[in-house]
C-alpha cells in the first residue's frame, strides 16, 4: 500500500491488525468507527487542482442539488455525518505578502461559501446524517451566533455540530475589522469566554418546558421559565435571555481541532469530537492521549471523547489499480494551489526556497519540522524539496492518503485506531463524489466484515449527538461535561 505518494510496501500487506477492542456486557467486540465525509463549499478542498478532473462535480458547490444528493449518498451508507470546513479570507501568503493569485487561479479554497446556509436543505432530504459545520468564534458575536445555530439545530430536528474554531488567517480579519488576528493564546481566552455564554444561553436562558402553548391562557411561553443570563465578562457583555426556544440538543454537539497547548486545553474542557490531521498515527497519538488526560482532569471520561482523523482514501480492486488511480489524480493537481494551502495552513511561503533545496537542512524550524514528520511517514523519498511537499499535499492536503486496495486500506485504518488511539475519521475526497462513491462501495464492505462500522444508525432518525454516542436519548450534553451543569430542567 502506499501512503501520501510514497511507494514504499506496507508492512500491513501481509495480514489484518488486531483493532482495540471494547467490553459490551462482558462480550469483547472491535471499537466501531465515527465516520465523516469532509467537505467545503468551494471546489476542490483539500486537493487543490483536482477540480480540472473530468469526474470530479466538487465546482457545483453553488448548486442545491449538487450538496442534497451528496448527503443522500452519505446517509444511504450509513456515515455519520457531514464535516464542513470553512475559512473566512484567502490563502495569501505564498508569493506574497497578501498575494491572492495563486489562490485564486487554482480554486484552492477559493471561492468560498458559507456553510450553515445549505444544511437544512440537506437536512429536509435525510433523516439521521449528522452536519458538523466550521463556525469561528474571533468575528461574530454570542448572542446572533446561537440563533443561528439553535435555528438550524431546530430545523435539522437535532443534527447539528459545531466545529469551533478562533480563526487563523489574517486576510480574513483585515476584512472583519481588524489590522490582522488576535494574539493565539488571546484567541483562545475569548473563545473561553465566548463558549461560557454560549452555554448560558443555549442550556440556562430557558426551562426545558418553557413553551405551554396553553390556549386557555393565552399564553404560548410561561414567562417564569425564561430568564436573563446577565452575562458581564471580560470580552462580552450579555444581558440575554436566548432569543431561541430550547432546540433538540439544545447545544451543538461541540467539535474542535486545535493541537497548540491552548487549543488542546480548550478542546479537553469543551469538545466531544476532536479533529486530528497528521501523515502517521504516531503524530496524532501524544496530542490525543494528552487532551484525554487533560478531560479527565475536567472530570469527564476521557474515553468520551471522540478523536476523528484526516484521511483521504484512494481506492482500487488492485494495488495496480489503485497506484494508477492516484498517479492520475496527481497528474491534474495544481503545485501553486498546494503551496498556497501551505502557507495559510503555516505561514510559510515557499516560494522563498529554491527548486531543489533540502528542505530539512534549511534554517526555518517550522519547515524542518512539517517536513520531518513527512520524512518519517514517507522514509522512501530521499530528498524533500518545495515539489515534494506540493505532491503530498496536492491529493488529500495535511492528512494521510492511503492508496490501496479495500483490505490494505481498512489495514490503515486500523493501524489507526490501534497506534494513534483515534475513534474514526473525516474521510476527505480526491473527487467528488467519486471518491465517497468508492469508499461506499469498496471500503465499508470491508470494514463491517471486520466489525468495524455499523450496519445501520445506532438511533434512526435521532439526534446528531445520540449517533455520536450510539446511546438512544442522549440528546444533551453528556453529564460529566463541564456544561451540562447549566442546563435548566423542568421541574416535575
Amino acid at each position: 500500500m502506499s501512503l501520501n505518494g510514497s511507494h514504499e510496501r506496507s508492512d500491513l500487506e501481509n495480514g489484518n491488525r488486531s483493532s482495540k477492542r471494547v467490553k459490551i456486557g462482558g462480550e469483547t467486540k472491535k471499537k466501531q468507527l465515527i465516520l465523516n465525509a469532509f467537505v467545503e463549499m468551494c471546489s476542490g478542498h483539500q486537493s487543490p487542482g483536482l477540480w480540472q478532473h473530468p469526474d470530479d462535480q466538487s465546482h457545483r458547490f453553488n448548486d442545491l442539488d449538487y450538496w442534497t444528493d451528496l448527503a443522500q449518498t452519505l446517509e444511504k451508507a450509513k456515515f455519520h455525518g457531514m464535516f464542513i470546513a470553512d475559512v473566512l479570507g484567502g490563502y495569501d501568503v505564498y508569493k506574497g505578502p497578501q498575494n491572492l493569485d495563486p489562490a485564486i487561479t487554482s480554486a484552492a479554497q477559493w471561492p468560498v461559501n458559507e456553510p450553515l446556509a445549505v444544511v437544512p436543505a440537506m437536512a429536509a432530504v435525510t433523516k439521521s446524517l449528522g452536519f458538523g459545520v466550521t463556525v469561528a468564534t474571533t468575528y461574530e458575536q454570542p448572542y446572533h451566533l446561537a440563533r443561528r445555530l439553535s435555528t438550524v439545530d431546530h430545523l435539522t430536528k437535532g443534527r447539528l455540530g459545531w466545529n469551533i474554531v478562533t480563526g487563523y488567517l489574517d486576510s480574513a480579519a483585515r476584512n472583519l475589522g481588524h489590522t490582522a488576528q488576535p494574539d493565539h493564546d488571546e484567541r483562545y481566552k475569548i473563545a473561553d469566554e465566548y463558549l461560557e455564554v454560549m452555554y448560558k444561553l443555549f442550556e440556562s436562558s430557558w426551562r426545558d418546558d418553557a413553551v405551554i402553548r396553553d390556549v386557555k391562557k393565552g399564553w404560548y411561553t410561561d414567562p417564569s421559565r425564561v430568564r436573563k443570563i446577565n452575562h458581564v465578562g471580560k470580552y462580552y457583555n450579555v444581558p440575554g435571555p436566548h432569543i431561541c426556544q430550547p432546540s433538540p440538543q439544545r447545544t451543538p454537539v461541540l467539535m474542535q481541532a486545535g493541537t497548540s497547548s491552548s487549543g488542546k486545553r480548550f478542546a479537553a474542557k469543551n469538545a466531544e469530537a476532536i479533529f486530528v490531521a497528521g501523515h502517521s498515527p504516531s503524530v496524532v497519538a501524544k496530542s490525543i492521549k494528552d487532551i484525554r488526560a487533560q478531560a479527565k482532569e475536567f472530570g469527564r471520561d476521557e474515553n468520551s471523547v471522540k478523536f476523528l482523523a484526516l484521511m483521504c482514501p484512494v481506492l482500487g480492486r488492485t494495488e495496480e489499480e489503485a497506484k494508477a488511480k492516484y498517479e492520475e489524480y496527481l497528474s491534474y493537481g495544481s503545485e501553486d494551489g498546494a503551496f498556497a494551502l501551505f502557507g495559510g495552513w503555516t505561514g510559510i511561503d515557499l516560494s522563498k526556497y529554491g527548486d531543489d533545496e533540502e528542505l530539512r537542512h534549511v534554517e526555518s524550524n517550522a519547515i524542518r519540522s512539517a517536513v520531518e514528520g513527512w520524512s518519517k511517514a514517507a522514509p522512501g523519498v530521499a530528498k524533500w524539496t518545495k515539489h515534494t511537499v506540493a505532491k503530498h499535499l496536492m491529493v488529500g492536503g495535511l492528512g494521510t492518503t492511503a492508496v490501496g486496495t479495500p483490505e490494505q486500506v481498512a489495514d490503515e485504518f486500523e493501524r489507526w485506531v490501534e497506534e494513534g488511539g483515534v475513534d474514526g475519521f473525516n474521510i476527505a475526497y480526491a473527487i467528488t463524489p467519486g471518491s465517497f462513491n468508492d469508499v461506499i462501495e469498496l471500503l465499508l464492505p470491508e470494514l463491517k466484515k471486520r466489525g468495524l462500522f455499523w450496519d445501520d444508525y445506532e438511533v434512526p432518525g435521532g439526534t446528531y449527538r445520540e449517533n455520536l454516542y450510539a446511546i438512544e436519548g442522549q440528546s444533551g450534553l453528556p453529564p460529566d461535561h463541564p456544561a451540562h451543569g447549566y442546563r435548566w430542567k423542568a421541574e416535575y
